[in-house]
């Protein structure tokens, strides 16, 4: 298929590197790629009733996530999609997981997700990881917007993302299914220019 508009992220320019380890402005984070090693908490942060509740998706064994973690790695060869493992820079102490899902280099839009383990909830993990990736994807890699939706009953989430500057779009009702049934998903965007 041929396009009118040229590539706002042109071809080649992330499958032609190694996916990136991206430190926080304050340098106490670090987002890496998942490697083999953390199959046992991959698996481990799927058991979390606060991230089962949220997530759709579930990680019941050892396999399953190294199949996940393989797709993550296919994720960025195919560019599609970039996971991070967020950790503590000192220590490598890992604190929870950001994505760039259904990235589109044409149009140069791709949708944020995240998550944090238990223990590291309530020190401005979310907030952090998100600003590093936000400004990477937008600054750097030139991203033209991301997206970031969660249930309107997550209210935790909504405060992460309108504190990174995600501005509040709009409702999308009735628009995913979780274990307790549907529901309306609030929709924020961050897109380039914005404060």
């Amino acid at each position: 298929m041929t396009f009118t508009t040229t590539p706002v992220v042109p071809a080649g320019s992330l499958s032609a590197s190694v996916q990136p380890s991206i430190p926080s402005q304050d340098g106490e984070l670090l987002l890496r790629p998942w490697a083999d090693d953390d199959v046992p908490v991959l698996q481990r942060a799927y058991e979390d009733p606060l991230i089962r509740r949220w997530h759709m998706q579930r990680v019941a064994s050892p396999a399953e996530a190294r199949e996940r973690i393989a797709a993550y790695r296919r994720g960025w060869e195919q560019k599609r999609a970039a996971h991070w493992v967020i950790t503590q820079a000192a220590g490598g102490e890992v604190l929870g997981r950001m994505a760039l899902r259904w990235m589109d280099l044409q149009q140069g839009r791709a949708e944020c997700a995240y998550w944090v383990l238990a223990s590291a909830r309530g020190r401005g993990v979310a907030p952090r990881a998100l600003t590093t990736v936000a400004d990477w994807a937008l600054d750097e890699v030139g991203f033209h917007r991301l997206e970031l939706v969660h249930s309107d009953r997550n209210e935790a989430s909504c405060r992460v993302a309108t504190k990174v500057g995600f501005a509040a779009e709009g409702m999308r009702r009735s628009a995913h299914l979780h274990a307790d049934g549907w529901h309306d998903m609030h929709q924020h965007a961050r897109v380039q220019g914005d404060a």
